[in-house]
């Protein structure tokens, strides 16, 4: 087994240290109900937290036990040996005349020998076409193409760009992310295995500036990232995040490329992936950076998006969900895929009520204080772990009690209004968010 490094041990005991101080208040917090109370609504109230404690912990020794797996097991391939075939990157954009020209000259810094650039303008009302066909041609072994069509949203603009790419494999990405130069090479070494349909990457905030996109920051390393490093140990992750995700093409040709009828199209094609029988991998050194949102509507507005989005697409395989059609794998990934959308925002948010009311009734307002002292423990122990096994910056730790105080609770709000709407097909247009020019 692959030597563990002084900071990655450090950050390890650190884990520990603070997994074992939440599981001494996780027996503390109990306790401090009075033991003569006998109404039959804080009997159940209690019985809900503590059935909300007990999935709380499973849910966080399986992520982590998972994704050290993975992490291992990708850490000990070597990105040098790999094949490198060439890879055409397909850069759907809308109204980016500003970043356009930028983002394209990022791309000709990737360390990989043959890759070849498409372009697709979907309709945009700016000089967006004019300033990318600026920088149309070739580049070594980098070649740049820009097409044009009617608007008619990101999925239809990436389907064109699958339609006139010639490689086998093809990397999608959103027009307003920059990718790391080595993520290319890192992504392709799981194509070695004809089972592997796409590979996920790692997608890291780079704007983080103010509260809400440094909580975002620590957010994609301690939640989104973790649960898919341990779904990728399993090959079944569930999202291919939009702003990096490399593809066999004929997987995606024989899906049927990019559907335009769910909010999350990325999360749609993932799954139709999966349904097919494709394995998905994830690379966390294949990274894209991305632009979060810097404003607390905008941020409610994305996770609306992503959560009416998911919904959508589990909705299109809900046979699915009851009974296991190909591979037990894929069937759990997609009940996951419905947990973390649905179940576990409303435990999440039942659970932290409930035990508030329950320790006020029962005269334990302590029991409050121990509840969140817990909660918040288990956060920090996440984000330890997460960032040491990323090597990330260390200063997005203390952020985790903020992000456990309102954070997670503002994010699962959104979540169950984005469902009760989705339930009710209450109409929602798609919206572009304004990004700041971070990047």
């Amino acid at each position: 087994m692959r030597r563990l490094s002084r900071s990655h041990l450090t950050m390890v005991v650190a884990t520990i240290v603070c997994a074992a101080l939440a599981a001494v208040l996780a027996l503390r917090a109990p306790l401090r109900f009075s033991s003569d109370t006998r109404s039959p609504a804080l009997q159940i109230a209690i019985a809900f937290v503590l059935t909300f404690l007990v999935v709380l912990i499973v849910r966080y020794v399986l992520l982590l036990w998972l994704g050290y797996l993975q992490h291992i097991e990708n850490r000990g391939r070597d990105a040098q040996d790999a094949a490198q075939p060439p890879v055409t990157i397909i850069v759907p954009v809308f109204d980016e005349e500003a970043v356009i020209q930028p983002a394209l000259r990022s791309l000709l810094e990737l360390r990989y020998p043959v890759f070849h650039v498409i372009v697709v303008d979907d309709g945009s009302r700016d000089r967006t076409f004019e300033r990318a066909s600026a920088l149309a041609g070739r580049y070594g072994g980098c070649t740049i193409r820009v097409l044009r069509k009617r608007n008619g949203g990101k999925a239809s603009a990436l389907n064109v760009g699958i339609a006139h790419a010639t490689t086998e494999f093809v990397l999608c990405m959103d027009g307003d992310s920059r990718l790391h130069p080595d993520s290319l090479r890192y992504a392709m070494r799981h194509f070695s295995d004809s089972r592997v349909g796409a590979v996920a990457g790692n997608v890291k905030v780079v704007n983080r500036d103010n509260l809400w996109t440094k909580l975002q920051a620590l957010e994609y390393v301690e939640g989104l990232n973790t649960v898919r490093r341990a779904q990728g140990f399993l090959r079944v992750v569930n999202i291919i995040p939009g702003p990096i995700g490399v593809f066999r093409r004929e997987a995606l040709l024989r899906a049927g490329g990019y559907d335009t009828d769910t909010y999350a199209e990325d999360a749609d094609v993932t799954l139709k992936l999966l349904t097919s029988g494709w394995h998905i991998a994830y690379e966390e050194r294949a990274i894209a950076y991305t632009e979060a949102p810097e404003r607390y509507l905008d941020l409610v507005k994305q996770r609306y998006r992503w959560t009416r989005g998911i919904l959508q697409a589990l909705r299109k395989r809900a046979s699915w969900l009851g009974t296991p059609k190909r591979g037990v794998a894929v069937w759990l990934s997609l009940l996951v895929m419905l947990f973390e959308a649905i179940v576990w925002p409303t435990m999440n948010v039942v659970g932290n009520l409930l035990f508030t009311v329950a320790a006020l009734s029962a005269g334990a307002a302590s029991g409050v204080f121990y509840w969140w002292a817990l909660l918040t423990m288990l956060d920090v122990a996440a984000a330890l772990y997460a960032v040491g096994m990323e090597g990330e910056d260390l200063r997005l730790i203390p952020y985790a009690v903020a992000y456990r105080f309102f954070f997670i609770t503002m994010i699962d709000v959104a979540k169950l209004f984005a469902t009760v709407e989705e339930v009710a097909r209450v109409r929602m247009t798609w919206g572009k968010l304004e990004r700041a020019g971070r990047l």
